[in-house]
């Protein structure tokens, strides 16, 4: 995550080597009963430089997020001056905080503590606190095409973001390749319980999940009910476009929004269908696809798409179809 989503060559002066899980010896019982929170810190030259990661697993938006991060970063300060450890100067170290967020809604709260305060006369503005915090929008980030193609966090971000089951098979295909080494058993084995505890029933709910212990497993099944799957997310776009027209008619009136409600529904619907049916004949016709073409392909209109389906006979390596994209 640091390697490819934190901006900067400062991150190279790191020794990533040293990084280590800050232990509860000397963290209070304020921070150690935050479970959503990860307190890191790693070398930066002959002092530590301390990681506060904070995990937002919510559907909305906290206004006052820069406030609570000040009152964490605090009690953080205030824990390493009672267990003496301070760097090599004697000086507290350096925090960086970091907020990583995977809701829907595009993140708008303010991102450091003085654009919470109200204007106070210029004495008293110059005591006003500073600390903001760099924001991970992870569905965001994968949208936008802003994550390094080898990177573990950034495929976790795209999967957050996926919009098919094609979309899930092709970075999950990347996993199998990546995690081969012996070495990464645990981490195989992590990405697999979060497939079945996390992800699929929150993408397939009410639908049994089989016992799977190895990410090829996942992906096994995954490619074995990829038409019905495709399907059931189908339907399920299309609800939610019903529900989302329905809500709108509520203000405009019950008849204009049931009808909204159906046009995008179909609409949604219509665009998944072509989308799922492009990325199987894009990869029949110049082999798997990397998860940024699966994310870019995934973003685009009904139109795009439906004109994508026309050029395919001219597509016949990646590169042709990176420039494709890259027109559109």
């Amino acid at each position: 995550m640091l390697n490819g989503c934190v901006p900067g060559d400062w991150i190279d002066q790191l020794d990533l080597t040293s990084l280590e899980k800050c232990s509860g010896s000397y963290v209070s019982d304020d921070l150690r009963d935050r479970a959503d929170d990860l307190i890191w810190r790693v070398r930066w030259g002959r002092d530590w430089l301390y990681i506060y990661l904070l995990l937002e697993f919510q559907s909305s938006v906290d206004a006052w997020m820069a406030v609570r991060i000040q009152a964490y970063v605090g009690l953080l300060y205030q824990d390493l001056i009672r267990a003496e450890q301070l760097g090599a100067t004697g000086q507290l170290p350096p925090v960086l905080p970091i907020v990583l967020y995977n809701g829907l809604k595009p993140w708008d709260a303010a991102r450091e503590v003085g654009e919470l305060i109200a204007p106070a006369p210029p004495f008293v503005r110059e005591y006003r606190p500073r600390q903001g915090y760099y924001l991970i929008d992870e569905i965001r980030l994968a949208e936008q095409g802003a994550l390094p193609e080898r990177n573990l966090s950034a495929a976790l971000f795209r999967l957050e973001a996926s919009r098919s089951p094609a979309d899930v098979l092709g970075i999950l295909q990347a996993l199998v390749d990546w995690l081969q080494a012996p070495e990464q058993t645990s981490l195989r084995r992590a990405f697999t319980v979060w497939f079945r505890r996390v992800f699929l029933p929150r993408r397939l709910p009410g639908v049994p999940m089989v016992s799977m212990n190895d990410l090829h497993e996942v992906r096994s099944m995954l490619a074995e009910r990829i038409e019905s799957w495709t399907e059931q997310w189908m339907r399920e776009g299309l609800e939610k476009g019903l529900e989302k027209g329905l809500e709108k008619g509520l203000e405009k009136g019950r008849e204009e929004g049931r009808e909204e409600g159906r046009e995008e529904g179909r609409e949604e619907g219509r665009r998944l269908e072509a989308q799922h049916l492009v990325l199987r004949l894009l990869q029949r016709r110049i082999g798997p696809l990397t998860p940024s073409q699966q994310t870019r392909i995934a973003a685009l209109p009904l139109e795009t798409l439906e004109t994508l389906g026309e050029d395919l006979l001219d597509l016949t390596t990646a590169s042709q179809l990176d420039a494709w994209l890259a027109r559109r």
